[in-house]
């Protein structure tokens, strides 16, 4: 199981890398993120950090009707949102190299 501690730092990657693909709602991003990360997020840490991207300009939110016609507000990638997240995808590689550096170095005691 992931702490939370240890994932709040890429909860900006996670939802970036969503909306990458399609926009989306707060409710069914949390529901991905649950089902193909195995977490379940806050939804007060999910709005946050819509909230965050969007006043950095990285998404942009507009209303819109879930598909049983319910209202919703949608959030999708702007441009800088994407350029973003290719930066923010090439810095994690480097992370995660370095981790993995370290890690096998403690398995090989």
């Amino acid at each position: 199981m992931i702490s939370p501690d240890a994932i709040r730092g890429y909860i900006d990657l996670i939802v970036l890398s969503l909306l990458s693909t399609s926009p989306s709602y707060a409710y069914e991003l949390a529901k991905t993120i649950t089902e193909v990360g195995e977490y379940t997020i806050k939804q007060t840490t999910l709005y946050s950090a819509l909230k965050r991207l969007e006043v950095a300009g990285l998404v942009a939110s507009y209303a819109g009707t879930s598909d049983s016609g319910k209202p919703r507000t949608y959030y999708r990638l702007t441009d800088d949102g994407a350029a973003h997240l290719s930066e923010k995808l090439d810095e994690w590689e480097d992370t995660k190299s370095l981790i993995d550096r370290f890690a096998a170095r403690a398995t090989s005691l």
